[in-house]
């Protein structure tokens, strides 16, 4: 038995990062082994989710006979690179005139035992506070400079770094752990006229697997390298695999030997089989691969990505297969995505960075200015020879710079990162652990998959929505169709508005296993018989049976091409399951109803072969000979299947979107007109569409085609380019059959959403790739548009007319007014002109709703980059679930080069896998949730981390500064006020809790209110709470309570300080007096900005005081002892100045004078200028002293997410959402 890989095999640590957009330049193309989509078609060729700016979630074709997945990417890989290797050669390859050797070792981890400390030291230096502090560390150690201790600064940025360091070793020594465990795992590959075992990777490269092995794989085996198929124990080379490590979708993949490989299954053959693959260098694109096979003795085979096997890939229902290793190791696809990704900075740490900024200016302004004053006083006492002054008064002026450097370096607080780490990754706990944003029906939580942004939720201005499987099911029902012009299947009217009902469909869907129970069947069986099955819910089939049955010879046909072409043109693969039935894997739900409306008609597709399909009409089995598939792409709009019919005849099947297949119709269509009115009816019901076409070939003019098809097919370089063009030669002259409508319903709450989050003054983008007007009647179903909005649809294509229409849209449009803007994809390239985009935009600000219709991926991207780059403030999100979305919510990263389109990324967990939530920075299971997402975890995220910031400046500039205005009474020396220890632990021990607890728990109101009052999100979508203005407010504030501290203790003392026995205090004893002061007031101040007690908030914020008193007792007990070497100058003074009245009167004073600014200010603007959340808070009240009924008051309540009632006051439900207390101030 061998080995298998542990667990998820680099899962945990593979980022699928995609190269942006715009460093694509080639064209897509088509080719075998292609998809159709259902439903109305992305301008950029989907009806779903394809993605133009994600190559890695793309899959796009690569040969003739390769085929793929039928998603599409960028171009050919390899970076024009190509790779020459030898099949069952010595592991090497040729690149241009360059011989290059390799192995298979899998590194994930960041250090060895000779690089962790200069790396990890590199990367947390990168941080400019460590930098800082790392100075001040330095002018600590020169004698003579530091007032507060040689080790006061270094101490505690060393506990910071070896924190961080240590958290680096566990996570790094759990990578070496995975990357031992995948490179040790057992294979089989042919060597020497056998099978032998080795390790994906050893140290001796003979017996590790290497570039040109023949590998043999197991059903269940991890697929240790890319590799091409050769051959397996299915028929005709079939091999299954799942590829859930690498792009998230757990259904299974059908990959396909070519037909002149298939039957190489003897190892012996195997071994001795000579010869040469050329093929692309190595590439992130998962959906692409381009290569030529030469068997010595034979002419060069086309390979593609249909016979790729990526390593990370598991083997399924497959007994066992062969495969030659192309890629190795890092070359691999998995590893070449195994990139970091970029980080995200949200804009309160930006705002946090000038603040910093600020704060040390004001550093070097404090100390200049003591500089200078040191200066002078020296100057002044120069012949003060008791004061034994050395050097110039310049020099010493110079010294006391730095000295004073020290002093203060604090004002810049040394754990405020460290705080804000620990606070974030709180709140993202909360987020991950809120079951009411768990999904039961999918068994689907909410994920942070960053903590970075968790404040960035809370100031959110523009939402870029897609809508299939963000806004609708992505369940897709055939509803109705159109055949020769007559309707069969009365589509409904269309949903109202807030209605559950009809949606269209802009996704395209990723691979996705629909079931639909067909009687297993195996080919040979003459007996076999189809068990009726009713037809599709919502559409009755009688008529069009009817139809097929006619006497109109000419009808009967056309019904007959209709049905056939949904039963023939498409890339499903049935699966026979142990229950008999059979397991329908589409490339999308819409194929899925297609092919199932078609076996409803008892047009029933049952088998495929590589090169043929078999479907059953009426109990008789009908062979179709598959010639060439001509792919799904982005760029065509449309597939189509050439076959050779049961007839003898050769005809293309195509489907697509309206605009590509009329603008190929053959002349004088009888049915064009009708079925254009007919497609406008279905779009306006909200269905998705679909044309249906075909075309009789010639069989000399089809085989002149296909020899230029297989010289494009064998193409190294520009392959799908050459594909594509050579597709548009044979796809014309189309005889029109009809058309087909695809219901995709919304999804629960999404109208409700959509109005909380307008309330909250958010405006909201839907980006579909829908007709006009089903993108129009989805806008009504949401809630978007309603019947008193005004909607300016622009769909003028023409540069000159587009700017026009814009500008005639502006000079109607009312301030204020309900408008709503609707703009389709050719109108938006030319709306997004240089010379036009700001003016399209300033309308779309001035509407409330505006929707883009027939957007490619792409354009998605570029209409988030014109909001993000022209919309000064702007935080924008994009939310979506599929490939074609990844483009508007990644960061991308391109060698040294950055794109970044929305501020944050919503993925949603749908149908169509986890592309998009894998790409995302956080990822929820359905739209509803977004509304709690932002309005209560973002908002609270933003208010708590705004008030940990703050404070974590207030209570570090009242300390320090306090020590600045004590050098007034000592000649500016820079003298320390207090003791160097504890003056280190201030910030680290004594103050580090209480605003931690605050940032996990504060709240302004509930979060039944924060859902109830969207309007309160403005507050923080404003930035009213974390500005400039507001810092310099607290600053200010800082400032006066330093000066109250050092002025009030002056004054008290002014004549001396002493003890119970009258004996005269030095410096130490007021150092301790104000140390007490400054933490009671520090602690006064943050109980009056908290604003809902818990009795974690007591614990905490209290806790503090009593840690404080017990330390300094301890302390300086401890001094007294001879093997403890510190503290020595505060012995015994705490015991001392708590038996003396004055330092009671001292604290008293200064917490009354200091905090009763403070309380006033509170008083008055919630008396006369209340925030809306005071009135919130007000009202909130006054429903929790009503009364409740009695059976309310009694009955069960569901638990939630560790939840008690909203009403309880519970503690569990501060733990669970961050929401504690009652007692709001």
């Amino acid at each position: 038995m061998l080995q298998q890989p542990a667990g998820d095999l680099l899962s945990t640590n593979t980022s699928l990062d995609e190269v942006p957009a715009m460093m694509q330049h080639q064209p897509r193309a088509s080719a075998v082994g292609g998809r159709h989509e259902g439903g109305d078609h992305d301008s950029d060729g989907s009806s779903g989710d394809e993605t133009e700016t994600a190559p890695l979630l793309n899959k796009h074709s690569s040969s003739g006979s390769g085929g793929h997945d039928g998603k599409k990417g960028d171009g050919d890989g390899g970076g024009g690179r190509e790779r020459r290797l030898r099949i069952n050669g010595d592991g090497t390859w040729r690149e241009g005139a360059a011989i290059k050797k390799g192995n298979n070792a899998v590194t994930t981890s960041k250090y060895t035992i000779l690089t962790f400390i200069p790396k990890n030291l590199i990367e947390q230096f990168k941080r400019l506070a460590n930098i800082y502090f790392l100075m001040i560390s330095g002018f600590q150690l020169i004698p003579g400079l530091s007032p507060t201790g040689r080790f006061t600064t270094l101490v505690p940025l060393v506990i910071v770094l070896t924190i961080t360091a240590l958290k680096e070793i566990v996570e790094d020594i759990a990578r070496h752990r995975q990357d031992a465990a995948v490179n040790n795992t057992e294979v089989e590959i042919t060597r020497n006229g056998q099978l032998t075992v080795v390790k994906w990777h050893q140290a001796r490269h003979s017996v590790s697997v290497r570039v040109g092995d023949i590998v043999r794989l197991q059903e269940d085996q991890y697929i240790p390298a890319d590799l091409i198929l050769l051959s397996s124990s299915l028929p005709h080379g079939t091999a299954y695999i799942q590829t859930a490590n690498l792009d998230g979708e757990t259904n299974l993949k059908i990959r396909q030997a070519l037909p002149e490989t298939s039957h190489l299954t003897d190892p012996a053959a195997l071994a001795d089989l000579r010869g040469d693959i050329e093929c692309e260098g190595p590439s992130r694109h998962l959906y692409s691969f381009s290569g030529s096979l030469h068997i010595e003795g034979s002419a060069p085979l086309s390979v593609g990505v249909k016979q790729l096997l990526l390593r990370g890939a598991m083997v399924r229902n497959t007994e066992w297969a062969y495969g030659i290793a192309v890629y190795t190791g890092h070359d691999t696809r998995l590893m070449q995505n195994s990139t970091e990704s970029p980080h995200k900075r949200s804009n309160v740490e930006r705002t946090t960075n000038w603040m910093i900024l600020a704060v040390f200016a004001m550093q070097l302004l404090l100390c200049a200015g003591a500089a200078v004053a040191n200066t002078i006083y020296t100057k002044q006492l120069e012949d003060a020879w008791y004061l034994q002054l050395e050097g110039s008064a310049a020099a010493n002026g110079a010294l006391s710079f730095i000295t004073f450097i020290i002093l203060l370096n604090n004002l810049i607080p040394i754990s405020l990162y460290i705080t804000m780490e620990i606070v974030k990754f709180g709140q993202a706990y909360f987020i991950n652990h809120d079951l009411r944003m768990y999904h039961e029906a999918s068994d689907t939580a909410a994920q942070a998959r960053t903590s970075n942004l968790n404040e960035e939720l809370g100031q959110i201005s523009y939402i870029f929505s897609d809508k299939t499987g963000t806004l609708t099911q992505n369940r897709m029902l055939f509803r109705s169709c159109t055949v020769a012009g007559t309707v069969y299947g009365i589509p409904q009217t269309g949903p109202a508005p807030h209605d559950a009902e009809g949606a269209g469909s802009d996704d395209e869907e990723e691979e996705e296993e629909v079931v639909i129970a067909v009687p297993a069947h195996t080919r040979t069986s003459d007996s076999f018989t189809l068990t009726e099955r009713e037809p599709d819910e919502g559409f009755d089939g009688e008529q069009l049976l009817a139809a097929l049955n006619s006497q109109d010879t000419n009808e009967a046909q056309t019904v007959r091409h209709f049905l056939t072409l949904l039963a023939v043109c498409h890339t499903v693969v049935p699966q026979a399951k142990p229950d008999g039935t059979v397991a329908y894997m589409a490339s999308s739900p819409d194929e899925a109803a297609l092919v199932s409306a078609a076996q409803s008609m008892n047009f029933v597709f049952h088998y495929r072969e590589p090169t043929s399909i078999t479907i059953k009409v009426e109990g008789e089995d009908l062979d179709f000979e598959i010639l060439n598939i001509l792919e799904f792409t982005s760029e065509r709009k449309r597939m189509s299947v050439i076959c050779r019919c049961p007839d003898g005849r050769l005809r293309l099947y195509i489907k697509g979107a309206d605009d590509v297949i009329f603008a190929r119709l053959a002349a004088d269509q009888p049915y064009a007109e009708v079925t254009m009115t007919n497609l406008q009816d279905f779009a306006s019901a909200g269905l998705r569409t679909l044309c249906c076409a075909y075309a009789e070939l010639d069989e000399e003019a089809y085989h002149r085609w296909n020899k230029e098809y297989k010289r494009a097919a064998v193409a190294i370089l520009l392959r799908e380019q050459r594909l594509s063009e050579v597709a548009e030669k044979i796809e014309k002259n189309l005889v029109l059959l009809g058309a087909t409508g695809i219901e995709d319903k919304l999804q629960d709450g999404v109208p409700e959403t959509i109005v909380k989050l307008s309330q909250a003054g958010i405006k909201i983008w839907v980006l579909t790739g829908d007709r006009q007007e089903t993108a129009i009647n989805i806008g009504y179903a949401s809630g978007q548009l309603t019947a008193d909005t005004d909607v300016i649809v622009l769909n003028v294509a023409n540069p000159g007319a587009t700017k026009r229409h814009i500008e005639q849209a502006l000079t109607r449009l009312v301030p204020n007014a309900k408008a709503g803007v609707v703009i389709d994809g050719e109108t938006l390239i030319a709306a997004l002109e240089p010379d036009t985009r700001k003016l399209f935009l300033e309308l779309c600000q001035g509407c409330r709703a505006v929707i883009c219709c027939r957007v490619s991926p792409l354009q998605k991207a570029e209409v988030v980059r014109l909001v993000r780059e022209n919309v000064k403030g702007a935080i924008t999100l994009a939310i979506g679930d599929g490939a074609n979305d990844v483009s508007m919510i990644k960061t991308w990263i391109f060698y040294s080069m950055t794109w970044q389109e929305a501020h944050v990324g919503i993925g949603i967990s749908g149908e169509e896998g986890l592309q998009a939530a894998r790409a995302s920075d956080y990822a929820i299971a359905q739209f509803r949730f977004l509304s709690r997402l932002l309005l209560v975890h973002g908002r609270h995220s933003y208010h708590r981390l705004a008030k940990v910031i703050l404070y974590s400046f207030y209570k570090n500039i009242v300390l320090y500064l306090t020590q600045y205005w004590f050098n007034l009474y000592n000649g500016w020396s820079g003298q320390s006020l207090y003791e160097r220890w504890t003056l280190a632990l201030y910030n680290v021990l004594f103050t580090l809790l209480p605003v931690i607890i605050v940032g996990f728990f504060d709240r302004d109101v509930s979060d039944r209110m924060a859902l109830r009052y969207p309007g309160l999100y403005g507050t923080s979508r404003q930035r009213t709470q974390f500005n400039i203005w507001v810092f310099l407010g607290w600053l200010v504030n800082s400032v006066f309570h330093s000066v109250v501290v050092v002025v009030v203790i002056a004054f008290i003392h002014y004549d001396g300080i002493g003890d119970a026995s009258g004996k005269n205090q030095g410096l130490w004893y007021m150092g301790s007096l104000a140390y007490a002061a400054v933490l009671l007031l520090v602690t006064g101040k943050l109980a009056l900005e908290i604003r809902s007690w818990t009795y974690l908030h007591h614990v905490a914020v209290w806790g503090s005081l009593v840690v404080f008193l017990g330390f300094e007792a301890v302390w300086q007990i401890a001094s007294a002892l001879p093997f403890f070497p510190f503290g020595e100058e505060v012995f015994f003074v705490i015991f001392r100045q708590v038996a003396t009245p004055q330092f009671y009167l001292a604290l008293l004073i200064i917490i009354f004078i200091a905090l009763l600014r403070d309380f006033t200010w509170k008083y008055v603007v919630r008396a006369y200028r209340p925030d809306t959340y005071h009135i919130i808070q007000e009202v909130e009240k006054v429903q929790r002293k009503r009364p409740r009924k009695k059976a309310e008051a009694g009955a069960a309540r569901p638990y939630l997410g560790y939840s008690y009632s909203e009403e309880s006051g519970g503690t569990a439900e501060a733990i669970a959402y961050g929401t504690f207390g009652k007692k709001h101030l």
